[in-house]
């Protein structure tokens, strides 16, 4: 339809012809005239298109040849229409050169009309034929659409049939005999189904017929090895009967029951057994078969009251995890000792079985939160121990600026006091982490050091009698370890006048002091221990004459003294009884370590002591 529609006729201006006389006009409306009555004894555009539209009343596949007929004379009659025309517009023009000036316009305009009628009329009718042609070829694709469709699904269908056919034909353990009722089935199926598409026709065919062919070779070989397998069957199920009778024998229930499965899987792979044996056999098979599966139920059962005895112990655990108190848990030592009542909780719970299906995951749930709600716990402690150990660093490093301030100034008593005052806040301050200790100590110490090393410089000769009288205390010191013991009368007065030969010499460096009087009171205890002489009512004893013989500087002085070592020996044991406290090894080393430090801390709280008894002698001299 195409092609004849390209060669339609341009649209182009019809001339009407002139008429130069009546009789010329007269000539041609007759001719018109003949030529309508030829038109009516044949059938016109409009005739077809009416034709057409009841032509698509029909379906598709019935009406294709009378369409196609249709169409053709549609445009034959349409390209004759315009044949006509042209050669009419040929005689118009050349009719029109003869015609006279003053008529040629107004004969032009009515060609012109009657020209443009004659098109809308024909353009018209030609939509409407195309109208329908289109609607034509519409119907036309939807039926071959449904026609391809049903062709493959017949091809979907006899393929089927082929791999039926085919698996049963290629099978080597299936009764052939059984399958015949079914393959003739399928075969009868085969002539109920439609065509298909031609270019499949041919190899489904040859498809179909090979595998027929090798079906019934089958046959005629399945009745020849029938007996054959039957016996072979036997032999193979006869062991296996025996296998199974050896089981009931097996000690391990679990282990007979699974071999037991086995046998049952490879009896169901193995073909029948002839008719007459095959209910016997299976009976043998079946009778092994109880007595194991009763065996197995045994086992089972005995298992279940196993589990109710796990339930039980589970449950007890998680009531010794309920009754740890995380509120008393205060210090790194106590969560410790918890952490490990907990893990051993944990290992006796690893130990115990299984609990019965239906609650063990719900005790399990039980145990765990318990579990994860002691850990996070513990991560909390230490969290907010983290914090403090950075609060405490921070504090740290703030009094190491202020030390470094004043390392470099020479207001020696401001100086002093104020690095006395850092020195004994330092210590007040809790510990730090131990990878910035040392670093921030080493620095703390320099910057003070550093300070009174140069105020010692300063003080030089101050300090050169004080080393002269370090020397005459060491000699006096040396005399005391030399004294020998006789009666306690003349010991004790001979002691007596080395102590205050030792008292009469004045001040000694002040790094020397502590050292020097540990000497010399290891020394004078010694004697005193040799002689039961109570050491402590001795050493105050001579501490009072010391405070009776100095005047008020002298024991401001002293005091002073006495008050900074019992502010640092108070700062000592606080530092010992924190640092107890992150010792968690459970080894013999760590707990020897910790008797040690508590028996230091319980020596040092005596010395305390005794620092106090003095301190209280020399304000009630002051008073």
């Amino acid at each position: 339809m195409d092609s004849l529609e390209s060669k339609a006729p341009q649209d182009v201006e019809p001339i009407q012809p002139e008429v130069t006389t009546t009789e010329t006009a007269t000539e041609a409306t007759s001719e018109a005239a003949v030529a309508t009555e030829q038109k009516t004894a044949a059938p016109t555009r409009e005739d077809i298109v009416e034709r057409f539209k009841a032509l698509l009343q029909g379906q598709a596949e019935d009406i294709q040849k009378e369409a196609e007929q249709l169409k053709t004379q549609f445009y034959r009659i349409y390209k004759q229409e315009q044949e006509e025309a042209k050669c009419a517009l040929e005689n118009a023009k050349e009719q029109l050169s003869d015609i006279k000036d003053e008529l040629k316009e107004s004969i032009a305009e009515e060609v012109n009309e009657q020209t443009a009628e004659n098109k809308a009329a024909i353009d018209e009718v030609e939509q409407q034929f195309k109208a329908l042609l289109a609607a034509y070829k519409q119907k036309k694709a939807e039926a071959t659409a449904r026609r391809e469709a049903e062709m493959a699904q017949n091809q979907l269908r006899k393929e089927n049939i082929i791999a039926q056919i085919k698996s049963m034909a290629e099978s080597e353990t299936a009764d052939v005999s059984e399958q015949l009722p079914q393959v003739k089935a399928l075969q009868q199926e085969w002539k109920t189904i439609g065509p298909v598409p031609p270019q499949a026709a041919t190899s489904l065919w040859k498809e179909y017929n090979l595998y027929q062919e090798k079906f019934y070779d089958l046959v005629k070989i399945n009745n020849e090895l029938r007996e054959y397998d039957f016996k072979k069957n036997l032999e193979l199920k006869t062991a296996l009967c025996e296998k199974a009778e050896a089981l009931t024998e097996k000690p391990e229930v679990v282990e007979a029951f699974r071999m037991l499965q086995q046998l049952h899987d490879e009896w169901a792979n193995i073909g029948p057994v002839a008719r007459d044996l095959r209910e016997d056999l299976w009976n043998r098979f079946k009778e092994a078969s109880t007595i194991i599966n009763k065996k197995h139920q045994a086992y089972f059962e005995q298992l279940h009251e196993k589990e109710k005895e796990n339930l039980q112990q589970k449950q007890g655990i998680i009531e010794q995890l309920k009754t740890i108190d995380l509120t008393t848990l205060t210090t790194a030592k106590l969560w410790d000792t918890a952490t490990e009542t907990v893990k051993q909780l944990q290992e006796q719970w690893k130990q115990i079985g299984f609990a019965p299906k239906k609650v063990n995951q719900e005790i399990y749930n039980e145990y765990l939160a318990l579990c994860n709600q002691f850990y996070t716990a513990k991560n909390n402690f230490y969290k907010q121990l983290k914090e403090m150990l950075a609060d405490n660093l921070q504090k740290k490093r703030e009094l190491l600026q202020k030390a470094e301030q004043w390392k470099d100034s020479e207001e020696w008593d401001k100086a002093t006091d104020a690095l006395v005052k850092l020195q004994k806040e330092w210590k007040e301050i809790g510990p730090v982490a131990r990878k910035y200790s040392d670093d921030l100590w080493k620095q703390f110490t320099a910057a003070c050091d550093g300070f009174f090393e140069r105020k010692k410089a300063t003080t030089q000769n101050k300090f050169a009698e004080e080393r002269k009288n370090l020397e005459k205390k060491r000699e006096i010191l040396k005399e005391i370890e030399q004294l020998a013991v006789t009666t306690k009368n003349e010991t004790v007065e001979k002691l007596k006048e080395l102590i205050a030969r030792y008292n009469a010499v004045g001040f000694v460096p002040f790094k020397e002091k502590d050292k020097l009087y540990k000497q010399f009171r290891t020394a004078t205890d010694k004697i005193f221990n040799q002689l039961n002489i109570d050491s402590r009512n001795r050493r105050l004893e001579e501490f009072s004459k010391e405070v009776e013989e100095k005047d008020g500087n002298a024991l401001l002085n002293e005091r002073r003294h006495l008050v900074r070592k019992h502010e640092n020996l108070q700062q000592e044991i606080k530092t010992s009884e924190n640092n107890i406290l992150f010792f968690t090894g459970s080894s013999n080393k760590s707990s020897q370590l910790i008797e040690d430090m508590e028996r230091n801390i319980a020596r040092q709280k005596q010395q305390l002591k005794e620092l106090e008894e003095r301190i209280n002698l020399i304000d009630s001299k002051l008073d």
